[in-house]
């Protein structure tokens, strides 16, 4: 069987041992494919693994043996799924994995921008602080979050998870989602609408998918309706963002800062305006690549390719045809 990984660097760039390659010792492993390059390194392929090669419906109808996509990661937004049923190809994702570590990464956004931990550090460093009753220390503000309203836009693993750290931290939790289970509820963890959570949320963090639904939804006047002074927060995707719009909420102090993981163009260069801005604490996409978490992933995608060569897949994110 011709198993090929097209972009395998991020999750095992430290080559941990994996045993999908130790039963598939001819699999076919890249660390980086160029999109011109995916059919092709496909090929006869019967199995493909990828993290952010594209897989178009272009790219698959030209690999007529393929059966199998594994991602790795829990968003399949790489893959066009409506090819995938046509062609009968059974797609599989790894969800959860991931959800403390981005909790604990959100959670280190957050930390930073309401501490200016990075400011700070860079004054004692470059030797700035020269005076017991210091201007330059005090030019810098810092944020309690105990008492302060956190908001979680999408209750999933990560959310639920980043929730429990805001309480911890004395937090009041306003969550949302689109099918609320109100026996959640607790002192301080209450459900809301989105216009609630916008109004009353001192600290907004986004953890939905990437839906047509969500993409581009913190737009300008999303952000106008939020609490003056917020801060705002996303590991989630970066398209659900404007990303223009959420530089001018910080330009104008709308927002008080932002922490951001995701971009809408990754690698995210010195031209966008997140990546660049100085009230906003920015980062690679690296949430999800402790050497723990990564272990974990790897571990999930070969559990869920042998589960498929049983006939038992599992953490299906489609409904491939049969195949004839």
């Amino acid at each position: 069987m011709k198993i090929v990984v097209l972009d395998g660097y991020l999750a095992n760039f430290d080559r941990m041992p994996w045993k999908l390659a130790e039963y598939f010792p001819d699999m076919e492993w890249h660390d980086h494919t160029p999109p011109d390059q995916v059919a092709a390194r496909i090929g006869d392929a019967e199995a493909v693994f990828a993290n952010r090669a594209m897989l178009s419906g272009r790219v698959l109808e030209q690999c007529p043996g393929l059966r199998f996509i594994g991602v790795f990661g829990t968003g399949y937004n790489i893959v066009d799924l409506a090819a995938a049923d046509r062609l009968g190809i059974t797609v599989c994702n790894v969800p959860g994995y991931s959800a403390r570590a981005v909790a604990q990464h959100t959670a280190a956004l957050l930390l930073a921008a309401a501490n200016k931990t990075a400011g700070f550090d860079r004054l004692v460093k470059s030797g700035g602080w020269k005076l017991p009753a210091d201007p330059a220390v005090t030019a810098i503000p810092m944020t309690e979050l105990a008492g302060k309203t956190a908001g979680i836009l999408g209750w999933g693993a990560i959310g639920r998870a980043f929730g429990e750290i805001c309480l911890a931290l004395g937090m009041r939790v306003l969550a949302c989602r689109r099918n609320p289970d109100f026996s959640e509820e607790r002192e301080n963890l209450r459900f809301a609408d989105l216009d609630t959570l916008r109004r009353e949320s001192d600290v907004l963090s986004i953890h939905c998918p990437l839906t047509e639904e969500t993409r581009g939804m913190v737009d300008r006047r999303f952000l106008a309706g939020m609490k003056p002074g917020a801060i705002l927060l996303n590991t989630a995707r970066g398209a659900i963002l404007d990303e223009e719009a959420v530089a001018e909420a910080l330009d104008s102090g709308r927002l008080a800062g932002a922490g951001v993981d995701v971009f809408a163009a990754e690698p995210a260069g010195a031209e966008n305006p997140l990546a660049r801005h100085p009230k906003c604490v920015a980062t690679p996409h690296v949430s999800w690549a402790a050497r723990e978490t990564r272990a974990r992933l790897l571990e999930a995608c070969a559990d869920n390719f042998l589960a498929f060569l049983e006939g038992k897949p599992r953490n299906v994110v489609n409904h491939p045809a049969p195949r004839t």
